[in-house]
C-alpha cells in the first residue's frame, strides 16, 4: 500500500469507527490506555499557561487532559477525520473548554503552524497510522519551542515469549471479531493489528526520535511492551556569533 492509498484508507477507517471509538478503546486495552495517559501526563508535568498541539487527536481525550493541566494555555487538537473531531467537540463543549481548545482539521505531516509555537506536541495511538512517521516527528519538533517536548504514546510490540505469542493471537484474531460484534466493523479493526506489522518496536522508534535531532530521548514500555511512551526534547537554537 503506497502512502497516498494508506492515507485514504486510514481516513475511511477512522471516519467510520468514530461513534464507537472510545468504547472500543476501553475494551481493546482493558481500560489501560487511560492509566498510560495519566502516567504520560505525570512525566510531561504540564504547567499552568503552557501550550500544546495534540496531533491525530481523535475524540480529544488527551487534548482535554492537556487543557485541564494547563488551565489557561491555548490548546490545538488536530485530526484529518471530521467525524472524530465532531465527537471530540461535543466533549469539549460539555466541559466548557471551548475557549481554550481549538480543533483543526489538518494533516499531521504538514502542520499549519509556525516554527517554535508550542511547549508540547503530542500524538496518541496514531503514529503507526501515518504515511511517513519520520516526517510527522520532524513536524512535531518544528512547531515546538526550543526546549519543548515531543511526546508519542503508541501501541508497540512485546518482546517476551510466551506473552508475545498470546498478544499477537489476541490482536490479530480476537480483536477483529470484537470489532465485528460490538462496533459492527470487522475490516476496520482488522486493520489495527496490520498497522503494527511494519511499525518499529519501541527501541527502534527511540532511535528514530534521536535521528531527527531530538535530545534526552526517554522510553517507557508498558505491560511487556504492548504500548510505549516516547519523549524527546527539541534542542536549544544554535547561538549565532555576533556579526553574523
Amino acid at each position: 500500500m503506497d502512502s497516498k492509498t494508506k492515507e485514504q484508507f486510514v481516513h475511511s477507517v477512522f471516519e467510520s469507527i468514530a461513534p464507537k471509538y472510545d468504547m472500543m478503546n476501553d475494551i481493546i486495552s482493558f481500560r489501560r490506555h487511560k492509566a498510560w495517559r495519566e502516567f504520560t501526563m505525570r512525566k510531561m508535568n504540564v504547567q499552568p499557561g503552557e501550550t500544546a498541539i495534540d496531533l491525530c487527536c481523535g475524540t480529544c481525550d488527551w487534548t482535554i487532559s492537556l487543557a485541564q493541566a494547563s488551565e489557561s494555555g491555548p490548546m490545538i487538537g488536530l485530526d484529518f477525520s471530521q467525524n472524530m473531531l465532531d465527537v471530540g467537540a461535543e466533549k469539549i463543549n460539555r466541559l466548557g473548554l471551548d475557549n481554550q481548545i481549538r480543533l483543526v482539521r489538518g494533516n499531521a505531516m504538514e502542520l499549519p503552524f509556525e516554527d517554535n509555537t508550542f511547549d508540547y506536541a503530542t500524538i496518541g495511538f496514531a503514529l503507526r497510522n501515518v504515511p511517513d512517521l519520520v516526517k510527522v516527528i520532524e513536524e512535531m519538533q518544528r512547531v515546538v519551542k526550543p526546549g519543548g517536548m515531543v511526546v508519542s504514546l503508541e501501541a508497540s510490540k512485546p518482546t517476551w515469549q510466551p506473552f508475545k505469542a498470546i498478544y499477537y493471537f489476541y490482536f490479530q484474531k480476537i480483536l477483529p471479531l470484537m470489532g465485528k460484534l460490538i462496533a459492527k466493523k470487522y475490516d476496520q479493526y482488522k486493520w489495527l493489528p496490520q498497522s503494527l506489522i511494519n511499525f518499529p518496536d519501541y527501541n527502534q522508534l527511540a532511535d528514530i526520535f534521536r535521528s531527527t535531532g531530538l535530545t534526552d530521548v526517554r522510553v517507557y514500555p508498558f505491560f511487556s511492551g504492548v504500548a510505549a511512551l516516547h519523549i524527546g526534547i527539541k534542542p536549544p537554537a544554535a547561538h549565532k556569533p555576533e556579526g553574523d
